[in-house]
């Protein structure tokens, strides 16, 4: 089912768009009026210049591109950003540089995904025990490496 989600965009670039046509994320691009330099472990907040409306029932998930995580040691901070149907501001992403050398953020590039997905709002039902299973409260790790 596809929805319409409204958008503004105010930047100098094309709406974004699936790059293929089974991708699930959108590519968004860096709305600068020049480039900006990330020094090893420094974070940016950079602006997109798009504005969007979802219905309820549907959330933006902002997500690093794995392109610029793997060649650059790039990624987004707050991973995945959710966007609420309420919200009506810009679309930012913190970008942090994770690796040893500097990484210059140009106007119009690509620096993550948008997906647009579905979520279910729950009625916490508070209890004084859960019921078993197998993993039990195992955590981190504890079902093997394997």
């Amino acid at each position: 089912m596809k929805h319409k989600v409204k958008i503004v965009n105010t930047s100098r670039y094309d709406l974004p768009q699936y790059a293929t046509e089974h991708s699930a994320g959108m590519d968004l691009r860096a709305n600068l009026d020049a480039s900006v330099v990330l020094k090893p472990l420094e974070r940016y907040l950079v602006p997109t210049g798009l504005f969007i409306e979802l219905t309820e029932g549907l959330e933006a998930q902002i997500r690093p591109r794995s392109g610029l995580a793997n060649k650059y040691g790039v990624t987004v901070l707050n991973t995945p950003g959710t966007i609420d149907a309420d919200y009506r501001g810009e679309i930012k992403v913190i970008l942090i540089n994770l690796s040893n050398e500097d990484f210059e953020i140009k106007p119009g590039e690509r620096i993550c995904q948008m997906v647009i997905s579905e979520y279910t709002k729950v009625v916490l039902d508070p209890v004084s025990f859960l019921s078993e299973t197998e993993r039990g409260s195992g955590g981190f790790g504890h079902t093997g490496k394997h």
